[in-house]
């Protein structure tokens, strides 16, 4: 039995820091929960609205700004194209009047402190990340259900299929990287192609490479937006932002006024060794310091592991002649599909797998798309997000503070990397020789994921979380 269809859209979707899981996740299910009460007809007769986050959601939902994104969703606001810039003053107006306008429509009474329950003791089966959400009526009757962000931006609403999208007959069904390679060894297609295929099922070719091209314009406006904000991070941490004179230190004083004469500048940089590590680690820093700071970002695929792909991508483009809307897509369409087989095989979750099941999986996303427009055959490909996930197994989440902060921007430089490593021995590489396939590494993580100690799947309860001394402010 076919697992869940996965789109290049369903695996990079636009949306607002500081993660997909903790932010964007139940800021979809609180939208999801206001068209609930509509479709039963109940929004008129609400009166009063709780929200229970239960697990991880509880234990560093504030430090992720769960609470922010909830109110926002139920406020009617979409993460797509709410101004970032109006986030403070809009939670403001909700915390201070004690007013929250359901859908934009209804207006409820709403007190931060006695109906947002971090529940901190409490989890639920299927996944740490839960939240339920009650809605009492005028008539004496109330509305009830319960949601669980898997990941992603993934959300699941208790009782019902993972996916909202209709099945769909796909030309190649694919579950697993084995699935994958068959269909391209029977039809001579690259990976991209295959995708390219499938995701006519559900729209227009033109529909979908506008789609990724918007994709790809808003990883772009993130970096080149984090390569010129100074500043500190919020939440307490105090965390300085390191893009802004890093960008400036490796210009060294070339000029240029948009994006396309930043790209220009950068390649006048040179290609030696050190200055190409020190742009791919400026890229990736400045993707996830605006992740961080509540920036409009692209899960990639979540938002924790933002930077890497869009760090890769331009390492690509800039050092490699990759400045081609043709290679971009294709870049994106083969890491779109690597992650839906992570996703589908294993989890995206930090809550149930750690970071490998975040950095690890961008990585090997990464990997695997720079292989193809470099020129790799499928099974290089392949091999690549396997040496990729490989090194990244294991890799735990300890957020100090349940901020997406420390470790977590650090890492993604390590993941860009570790990507563009992993492309280079894959390319030099037998693959028929390979001892371990993508598929066994998948099925490796998703073991390991399940024996990690839960202290260290984004709870803040263990590793770095618990051993570097902070005091931060009271939320």
């Amino acid at each position: 039995m076919q697992r869940e269809q996965i789109s290049v859209f369903d695996m990079f979707k636009i949306g607002i820091g500081p993660s997909s899981s903790h932010t964007l996740g139940p800021w979809r299910a609180a939208q999801q929960f206001v068209a609930l009460l509509a479709e039963q007809e109940a929004l008129p007769l609400v009166v009063e609205v709780k929200v229970l986050l239960y697990g991880s959601l509880a234990k560093t939902g504030k430090g992720h700004g769960t609470d922010i994104a909830i109110l926002l969703g139920l406020s009617g606001d979409d993460p797509v194209t709410f101004e970032v810039d109006k986030i403070n003053s809009k939670i403001a107006e909700i915390t201070t009047g004690h007013k929250l306008m359901l859908s934009g429509t209804k207006e409820v009474s709403f007190h931060f402190d006695d109906d947002m329950l971090f529940l901190f003791t409490e989890s639920l089966p299927f996944h740490p990340n839960a939240v339920t959400f009650q809605a009492f009526l005028s008539n004496g009757k109330a509305v009830s259900a319960t949601f669980y962000s898997i990941g992603g931006g993934f959300v699941v609403k208790e009782g019902a299929n993972a996916s909202h999208k209709a099945e769909v007959d796909l030309p190649f069904p694919i579950d697993t990287a084995g699935d994958l390679l068959h269909w391209c060894l029977k039809t001579g297609l690259k990976i991209s192609e295959v995708v390219a295929e499938n995701e006519l099922a559900w729209r227009s070719e033109t529909d979908t490479r506008n789609g990724t091209l918007q994709i790809f314009k808003v990883m772009t406006e993130c970096m080149y937006r984090g390569c010129h904000t100074t500043g500190s991070l919020p939440g307490g941490l105090n965390v300085a932002r390191r893009a802004f004179a890093l960008n400036k230190r490796l210009l060294a004083g070339r000029s240029y006024s948009n994006y396309t004469e930043w790209v220009a500048a950068i390649r006048e940089t040179g290609n030696s060794f050190q200055n190409i590590l020190d742009w791919v680690s400026c890229f990736a820093l400045a993707v996830n310091e605006e992740n961080a700071s509540f920036g409009r970002v692209v899960t990639a695929p979540t938002n924790g592991a933002a930077g890497v792909i869009p760090a890769v991508l331009l390492y690509f483009i800039c050092f490699c002649d990759g400045f081609n809307e043709e290679r971009i897509i294709q870049f994106m369409f083969t890491a779109s599909e690597v992650g839906s087989i992570f996703k589908k095989g294993a989890t995206i979750s930090a809550a149930m797998g750690g970071c490998q099941a975040e950095i690890g999986v961008s990585s090997a996303m990464a990997a695997a798309a720079l292989t193809e427009v470099l020129g790799g055959s499928q099974r290089q490909v392949l091999m690549a997000a396997e040496i990729a996930m490989e090194h990244h197994l294991g890799l735990t989440c300890d957020p100090i503070g349940g901020l997406v902060q420390v470790p977590c921007i650090e890492r993604n430089t390590m993941g860009a990397i570790k990507a563009i490593t992993a492309t280079q021995l894959a390319l030099q590489s037998n693959p028929d020789k390979a001892k371990v396939s993508l598929d066994a590494v998948v099925r490796t993580m998703w073991q390991t994921a399940l024996d990690m100690n839960s202290k260290y799947k984004e709870t803040s309860d263990g590793g770095l979380a618990i051993n570097i001394p902070i005091s931060l402010p009271e939320c």
